[in-house]
């Protein structure tokens, strides 16, 4: 009798700490209900708080990064942002963006695609045909051949794509005791009157996505807890196809408000464990293929639905990766594939031409706000890339940060404190150089750029 007080009790102790019975524990996302940090945060427990506060300072991945000195970090990232005047302490890169006429509250529909390489495209190489959907969008578009994710997690490219923000290595930079706040693309366009929704396939707690999209400008959050628990496929929820089909009712009733709107929809199939309906029959014969098949697929017939909704003429839409994958051979300690992506603005009053220059995930922001023609406050680390140009880039992996520019590519990994030097071919691929002195300038871009974000990180933790 008292084994089985014992195990009930200890079962009950566990069931206690987890909260829950789902695929996670309870996690802090849970207790936010509202757009109101400061009401969000009366449902956590203090003594919670400091204990996690405590831990995430101890986690290694949040360990404070010394490249170079902060000043001297802050002053070349000002530099080469084109940024003069005074110094925000706080806020070290912020700058008023002010255009002229009046705003285009077109509505804006955001596409983040799982790990599609843009070496996944025939545009880029391929050789089988696996997304014929994105090919014919790229050659119709806005486009940008020469386009890095910021990191290679979902996390890391949804901040620096909808908020400028770039990725610091293993960091995710959505998560902590008390959610960060970050200006983006949704706390812009809410201030302009828009209405912001936000479309996952997973539970809405996973890297900490509710509370951080409720903290930074999305009104709505659909998640693995709003759809019908047979459509759930895996432990990432449900498929693309559902949850294409799943927004397009809600928006078109948001539409109907009066209210522009911007939609984001994350999608995850091209994420292992690959689940392909039944329904869709692939060409290739590889799972890792068959779901990048379906993964267009999916694109293409919401497009397709979508094109017969009244706001679609009205309406921009940005397609492009979280990130990539590796695809062929590595060529290198950080894989070109891992953060090539296709990026592709169309619709409403945007050009089609295909640009070739160096873009990131963080100059998202910045150059889709100037096709809206908007002023806002900026303090983002992006580029707009339909007035200027970018000569180098900059993004990271778990263990490596890496500098490019068009003939040259510099991979540091800090944790071996060794750098790795390529000469970039115009076909892309990379042939190593020893000689380092020549890759000093993308070393010290690289660095600066880095430094200033993990400075911006620490000033928002303190305020």
């Amino acid at each position: 009798m008292r084994l089985i007080v014992t195990c009930a009790f200890i079962g009950g102790c566990i069931f206690g700490i987890r909260g829950r019975v789902g695929y996670n524990p309870i996690k802090i996302s849970e207790a936010y209900y509202c757009n109101d940090s400061f009401l969000n945060q009366l449902g956590i427990n203090p003594a919670f708080n400091l204990l996690t506060s405590s831990l995430d300072d101890m986690r290694k991945e949040n360990k404070e990064i010394h490249l170079m000195p902060y000043g001297k970090a802050i002053t070349q990232a000002r530099a080469s942002l084109g940024i003069t005047g005074k110094i925000d302490s706080t806020n070290v890169l912020s700058r008023d963006i002010k255009t002229c006429g009046p705003a285009k509250k077109h509505n804006v529909v955001v596409i983040l695609m799982e790990s599609m390489s843009a070496s996944l495209m025939q545009t880029f190489g391929q050789n089988e045909r696996l997304t014929p959907n994105l090919d014919s969008l790229f050659n119709h578009s806005l486009a940008f051949t020469n386009c890095y994710s910021a990191g290679i997690h979902t996390n890391q490219g949804m901040t620096a794509a909808l908020y400028s923000f770039p990725a610091i290595m293993s960091r995710n930079l959505m998560k902590g005791t008390v959610t960060p706040h970050r200006d983006g693309i949704p706390t812009v366009l809410k201030r302009y009157g828009y209405h912001n929704l936000f479309f996952m396939t997973h539970e809405a707690q996973y890297d900490n996505m509710k509370a951080f999209f409720s903290t930074n400008g999305y009104d709505d959050i659909y998640s693995q807890e709003n759809y019908p628990k047979n459509e759930v496929v895996n432990s990432f929820g449900v498929s693309d196809h559902f949850l294409f089909n799943y927004s397009l009712p809600i928006i078109n009733k948001v539409s109907k408000s009066g209210k522009p709107f911007f939609a984001t929809l994350l999608t995850i199939s091209n994420h292992p464990p690959y689940i392909i309906p039944s329904f869709f029959h692939a060409k290739t014969s590889k799972p890792e293929t068959q779901i990048v098949e379906y993964a267009d697929w999916a694109i293409g017939d919401f497009l397709e639905k979508a094109k017969k909704q009244p706001w679609y003429k009205n309406t921009v839409f940005v397609i492009l990766a979280d990130h990539g994958k590796l695809v062929g051979n590595s060529n290198c300690e950080l894989p070109v594939s891992y953060n090539h992506i296709p990026l592709m603005i169309f619709g409403a009053d945007i050009p089609t031409m295909k640009c070739n220059n160096l873009m990131e995930q963080i100059d998202v922001m910045p150059t889709l706000l100037q096709l809206l023609n908007m002023s806002y406050k900026y303090n983002g680390f992006g580029i707009n890339a339909i007035n200027c140009k970018r000569t180098k880039a900059f993004y990271s992996a778990d263990n490596e940060i890496v500098g490019r520019d068009a003939k040259r590519c510099y991979i540091f990994n800090p944790s071996m404190n060794r750098s790795f030097c390529y000469d970039v071919a115009p076909n892309g691929k990379l042939r190593q150089n020893k000689n380092i002195k020549q890759f000093s300038y993308l070393r010290n871009y690289v660095f600066s750029m880095t430094q200033t974000a993990e400075y911006t990180t620490r000033q928002s933790r303190l305020h």
